[in-house]
């Protein structure tokens, strides 16, 4: 009752919204751990990207754009919710059987374009964690996407590298075989046949540290499963499959205003390209994965151009964190890796504070209303995103909702060049941007892509000024005292929850 009461509060808000509102269809692309400089748009050139590259060249690029932490399931629940996730407990990595993170009838940013007319699409990865209590896989999986403002969703319940290996769609297991129940453990072992540890001469992609347990199509797990047979994926075909449902839920959409959440798993480990891409890059596997990726990106252009719907549609390609390169597979991502340099100019990457940790690669089309082949340096975060498409449909956010999230549509549509005064990393800890300033707390902070080597920051804390040094080589805390005390403050006060946007839009 309660998401059903939030859902009736929203559409009455948007009544009273402005009727010089538009709704163009939106479609957002939401990458796993692809780097700033994994599309050549943003200048690398030993991996071509075309179609990211078109909605570059056909629009906007963000060049200071932001998830809001440096790992998957925190920057997904502050994309969906507009709230940083430390602000909430258990936001961390989800297991492969975690229960719904957010909650049914959290106002999100579905449930605010639901309210304005919009059917809503997740397609592909999820990660957020599904149902209560003890989940049963064989019968409706409840609560879900559905009861946080998707109309539909066919999921990857958590990543490729964790068990359970089936799609869900509508809460249920798809080609599920009642005979062959589901059984998933992520503590005692419930997997009698041999394990990735066991037996290694079974995988045809070898693990490296911690996906060593249950073996699905060749390659071994975290977690433990059993059943389900005839449902388990085969990761070749993983990208052809969400993407014929993505591009699926626009024919059937094509009438009305939509909203599809493309949630791709490529480039996440497993890296296991479809045999078309597969040797093609040169890079090995993780460039031959972006090569996949780009083809699905293709896929909904081209989709988007069959139907008419290009103009009046806004795409938005990005990333929920910055790259990684071996991260539990021996697929020879830092052999092959060559002159490729997936962070651009940028230092550290996955799971650190550090600007390769969250700065990714952010482009915005929309023909007739973002200005094509250009730029902005603005500060963006993707925790902006629910006010900004809630002003750009017309919606009012509720007071006390969607607390971090900053109404940025001037710099979505590259209007404003005013990006955001303050915006926080979270890798564990929180580091904290403010122009062109950077503030790293004390302690341990993941420096390389993989293997894993920290830098240790000392008190009180790290400060880089990134309109002279954006790879955080020199820090000048001491040179600068003032902004040093001024950054560390803000830093506590959001840290304490005291600096939440009191009112969405300012």
């Amino acid at each position: 009752m309660k998401h059903s009461l939030i859902f009736s509060i929203l559409f009455l808000l948007s009544l009273t919204a402005g009727n010089a509102a538009e709704r163009p269809n939106i479609v957002l692309i939401y990458t796993d751990d692809v780097g700033y400089g994994d599309v050549s748009c943003n200048g690398q050139t030993t991996l071509q990207t075309p179609n990211i590259d078109r909605i570059a060249d056909e629009g906007l690029r963000l060049t200071d754009a932001h998830c809001s932490a440096a790992t998957c399931t925190p920057s997904r629940f502050a994309l969906l919710t507009g709230k940083y996730a430390f602000r909430q407990r258990g936001t961390g990595i989800a297991r492969g059987n975690a229960n719904m993170i957010i909650k049914p009838g959290t106002v999100t940013l579905p449930t605010l374009l639901k309210s304005a007319g919009y059917h809503t699409g997740v397609v592909g990865k999820w990660h957020l964690g599904l149902g209560e209590g003890e989940l049963d896989w064989n019968q409706h999986v409840t609560p879900g996407p559905n009861e946080i403002g998707f109309d539909y969703h066919f999921l990857i319940p958590a990543t490729g590298d964790r068990v359970p290996c089936v799609y869900l769609e509508q809460g249920r297991v798809v080609d599920l075989d009642p005979a062959d129940p589901i059984q998933v453990s992520y503590g005692k072992r419930i997997d009698p046949s041999p394990s990735g540890a066991e037996q290694p001469e079974r995988l045809k992609q070898k693990w490296s540290h911690g996906h060593n347990q249950t073996i699905v199509n060749g390659i071994s797990r975290i977690g433990w499963m059993t059943g389900g047979q005839r449902a388990r994926w085969v990761d070749e075909d993983m990208a052809d499959v969400i993407t014929h449902k993505a591009t699926q839920f626009i024919d059937e959409h094509q009438h009305e205003p939509f909203f599809l959440f493309f949630s791709t798993h490529d480039i996440h480990v497993p890296r296991v390209p479809h045999s078309r891409f597969a040797g093609k890059s040169g890079l090995g596997l993780r460039g031959d994965a972006m090569l996949q990726l780009d083809w699905c990106v293709g896929a909904l252009l081209e989709k988007l151009d069959a139907l008419k719907l290009a103009e009046n549609t806004l795409v938005i390609f990005t990333s929920d964190n910055g790259p990684v390169l071996d991260d539990g597979y021996h697929d020879e991502a830092n052999e092959k890796l060559g002159d490729h340099d997936p962070n651009g100019s940028f230092r550290g990457g996955k799971y650190s504070l550090f600007e390769g940790g969250t700065r990714v690669p952010m482009v915005v089309r929309w023909p007739g209303h973002v200005p094509a082949n250009s730029s902005s340096p603005a500060l963006f975060g993707q925790v902006d995103l629910a006010a900004s498409l809630a002003s750009l449909v017309g919606v009012t956010v509720p007071e006390g909702t969607c607390g971090d999230s900053r109404n940025s549509l001037g710099v979505l549509l590259g209007r404003s060049s005013e990006g955001r005064p303050h915006l926080i990393h979270e890798a564990r800890q929180l580091a904290l941007r403010m122009g062109h300033w950077k503030y790293v707390p004390k302690g341990q902070v993941r420096e390389k892509l993989g293997p894993w080597i920290t830098t240790k920051i000392e008190e009180p804390g790290a400060l880089y000024d990134l309109s002279s040094h954006p790879g955080e080589v020199e820090d000048v805390a001491k040179r600068y005292p003032e902004q040093l005390a001024k950054m560390r403050a803000l830093h506590e006060k959001i840290r304490g929850g005291d600096d939440q946007v009191a009112v969405v839009g300012q």
